[in-house]
């Protein structure tokens, strides 16, 4: 048994009251890219938690990125999410010592399905099945974008410009792509573009701000958890409907705007439904380009992660790679929008 099972199954059995935990199965999980997550399976013994269980423990990786939250803000977020309704994992204990396995780290109940977006967006479904789809996970937004401020346990979260969180955006990634000290003049004109169209804000709310096929588990059909809530803010509500919308997330099947599974409208009527605000299509497709813009950041980063030798990781690298696809879809998609496509 590693060194982490020995450890993660000790913390259980602490928090749960038990008697003793045998591990059945410990495995690291795929995925996960800016932060480690296993899975735990452990035979309890007494305690609140006896029998056999079947967890998920997210942990720190060797380094991280600007944005991301820590293990305990994450943490505390998910309760938020899940609080409120949305379908995710519930968030069972927290550990900040760092003595237990090196890392601060949370143990949260593990979902059944698979997240493998290309698995989905490849999956022979019918049009209704994948409208049911996309509808339901507009109405998880719904449900998550009830939270608003101020929530005292959220209080770690930075509030947007209150009279336009889209330039507050703006602002945030100027600054990280002084910071990153590369001549990226696409997004650079990318940027201009977004400042000088930003649309009427929205009220600020609780984003997942990573709410993408890949990042949500489906057995069959059914939804079972919308999963990594390391990057959730304060903000406009179409961020994380463009952010679905983005045609970074649609894996090659470019026709279904709705995260390469369904109908972008199928996804917004099934928002507005479950008693999201009412959004105007432009603004998403507007957040759609910010989007395209804070991927390319993000991918950025993760790739001086991997050349500053932080932490030398072969998917580091390639996600930097990847920044002149992303170019070449913000000269695309503004271009289309400029012509009123």
């Amino acid at each position: 048994m590693s060194d982490f099972a020995e450890a993660f199954s000790w913390f259980v059995v602490q928090q749960t009251g038990a008697r003793s935990a045998k591990v059945i199965t410990f495995e690291k999980l795929s995925g996960g890219a800016i932060q480690d997550n296993f899975g735990l399976s452990l035979e309890i013994e007494g305690g609140e938690r006896a029998g056999t269980q079947h967890f998920v423990v997210r942990q720190d990786a060797p380094s991280g990125v600007a944005e991301s939250l820590s293990r305990p803000e994450e943490f505390r977020v998910l309760q938020a999410a899940f609080e409120a309704g949305v379908t995710v994992p519930e968030p069972l204990w927290l550990c900040e010592d760092l003595d237990v396995s090196g890392q601060m780290f949370y143990v949260m109940t593990r979902a059944d399905g698979s997240a493998s977006p290309r698995k989905l967006v490849k999956s022979d479904l019918t049009e209704e099945q994948r409208r049911t789809i996309v509808r339901r996970l507009g109405a998880e937004l719904a449900r998550l974008h009830n939270v608003r401020p101020p929530v005292q346990s959220l209080d770690f979260l930075a509030l947007p410009d209150p009279d336009n969180a889209a330039l507050s955006r703006v602002a945030i990634y100027r600054r990280h792509l002084r910071e990153i000290g590369e001549p990226h003049p696409v997004l650079e004109w990318a940027l201009n573009w977004l400042e000088d169209n930003s649309p009427a804000p929205g009220p600020t709310v609780l984003c997942h701000c990573d709410f993408r096929t890949g990042n949500y588990m489906m057995a069959g059909e059914t939804l079972t958890a919308v999963l990594d809530w390391e990057f959730a803010a304060w903000s406009d509500p179409a961020e994380d409907l463009g952010w679905f919308c983005s045609r970074s997330w649609r894996f090659g099947a470019n026709e279904r705007e709705a995260g390469g599974v369904g109908e972008k409208q199928d996804f917004l009527n099934g928002y507005r439904e479950a008693g999201g605000v009412e959004i105007d299509p432009t603004a998403v497709s507007y957040w759609e380009v910010m989007a395209l813009v804070r991927w390319a950041m993000i991918a950025l980063q993760q790739a001086r992660r991997h050349m500053s030798g932080e932490q030398r990781s072969l998917e580091l690298a390639l996600t930097g790679r990847m920044v002149a696809q992303m170019e070449f879809d913000l000269l695309t998609q503004i271009q289309e929008l400029e012509d009123g496509q």
